[in-house]
């Protein structure tokens, strides 16, 4: 069914209110969710909802964080999130990292002991925003076969850039560093629907089209996003003094427990290294350009990086939102959670 996206935000708030947030911290998390859901990538929206109330209600979320804010040079911070709400101190910590790259033209900012943050490119477009280039990338529990291996390692690993071209005009690229983010699969379980050979391996580390039979994702391009995990893994993780690898914390082990993530944040103001005019002029030709070049046979247009995504946010914002009707059901309902994630495997249907 489809709901407006201040319908759906109001209910996202209130259910991780309910859940324990405050109110303030609950309408970040739902920011950050809307946004995710209005763009079409509902593996990071709604579908959430429930973990993270779950979790929240557990004390597996720091209700009332002590956020603590280090610099450690004129362009680097560490952002300590006290395991609070992802979503809040990846947003709170690019609000420091942009303040820090007017100044210095250059902010790399680690943010420690986070939970799950969320769709990366609700951050990097803070940064776009405010007329930055914006870069973040973050760990996350393992669930993906290493190039060649049959158990899983890494973790989906994600990167997101977005930069600003002319008046509101912004390139983004969001990506995890599978072949699918587990959150597709999540809403594949969601629909009921199969998923594609490509994406993930059952138990005997055979391909499989049944999200309930997943046991391991699989890196994109082969050793090329193995090599993209494992890069993504050490600046979140072993730079930041973090868990790595397999010893990255479950999402569902324990949700009475914090998940001690790491998440890095990089900005660049590009005044300080070209004319800062020019260079959103220049991304602003790129898009275009990138519109006009050649189709190939059977695509009617070339798109730039993210312009579906943008497209499906400007639809939402005229016809509202579509969402599954059992979690509409949930989140208009009384019950802070319905199913138990807690201590499944990490592939918990």
């Amino acid at each position: 069914m489809k709901v407006s996206k201040q319908q759906l935000h109001q209910l996202i708030q209130q259910k991780i209110h309910a859940a324990g947030l405050s109110q303030e911290h609950a309408g970040i998390v739902a920011d950050v969710l809307v946004h995710a859901d209005a763009r079409g990538i509902h593996s990071h929206g709604a579908v959430r909802v429930e973990y993270y109330s779950e979790r929240i209600s557990k004390g597996g979320t720091n209700n009332h964080p002590h956020f603590t804010f280090e610099k450690t040079g004129p362009c680097s911070a560490i952002f300590d999130g006290d395991n609070g709400a992802g979503h809040v101190a990846a947003k709170l910590s690019m609000d420091r990292a942009i303040e820090m790259a007017k100044e210095n033209g250059v902010a790399v900012v680690g943010v420690r002991r986070i939970g799950h943050s969320g769709a990366l490119s609700y951050f990097v477009q803070q940064a776009a925003r405010a007329g930055m280039v914006g870069i973040s990338l973050c760990q996350s529990d393992p669930m993906v076969v290493p190039y060649g291996g049959a158990e899983v390692y890494y973790g989906t690993n994600p990167i997101a850039f977005s930069a600003p071209g002319e008046g509101d005009e912004l390139i983004t690229f969001d990506m995890a560093t599978t072949v699918q983010a587990w959150g597709k699969v999540l809403d594949a379980r969601s629909r009921n629907a199969a998923i594609p050979d490509t994406w993930a391996v059952d138990a005997e580390g055979k391909h499989t089209t049944d999200p309930f039979a997943v046991s391991g994702l699989l890196p994109i391009a082969g050793p090329k996003g193995y090599g993209l995990m494992m890069m993504v893994d050490v600046l979140s993780g072993i730079l930041l003094g973090l868990p790595f690898g397999k010893h990255v914390s479950s999402m569902y082990h324990d949700l009475s427990a914090g998940r001690e993530l790491g998440q890095l944040h990089i900005v660049l103001n590009p005044g300080y290294f070209t004319n800062e005019s020019a260079f959103r002029k220049n991304i602003s030709q790129v898009m275009k350009e990138l519109n006009a070049v050649k189709p190939a046979p059977g695509v009617s247009k070339v798109l730039y990086p993210g312009q579906n995504s943008h497209a499906r946010e400007m639809e939402s914002e005229k016809n509202g939102i579509e969402i599954v009707d059992d979690i509409y059901q949930y989140l208009i309902s009384n019950a802070i959670y319905q199913r138990s994630y807690d201590h499944k495997d990490p592939f918990a249907s």
